[in-house]
């Protein structure tokens, strides 16, 4: 998960909806489900689709009424800690 992605990707939320983002994930998921996808091309994709989440969720608290800043340090806490469990 990277940060800059997560920005990026909220920014083209921002610009234009977020439904492209939610088919977007459709997309790798069934993508994922394929026997032909190999273990590399797995790795990306699981890569990108924890960024899109990711940015969903920042995208999520922004909307209720969080600043970008705010709604990313919180994301980003949350993932840290819960790796560190």
């Amino acid at each position: 998960m990277r940060l800059p992605l997560i920005k990026h990707i909220n920014a083209f939320i921002e610009a234009n909806d977020r439904d492209y983002v939610l088919e977007t994930i459709e997309t790798l998921e069934n993508l994922a489900e394929s026997d032909n996808v190999k273990d590399e091309e797995m790795d990306v994709i699981g890569e990108l689709l924890s960024n899109y989440y990711g940015a969903l969720e920042v995208n999520s608290m922004i909307r209720e009424g969080k600043s970008q800043r705010e709604a990313l340090n919180e994301f980003m806490q949350r993932v840290t800690g819960s790796i560190d469990k």
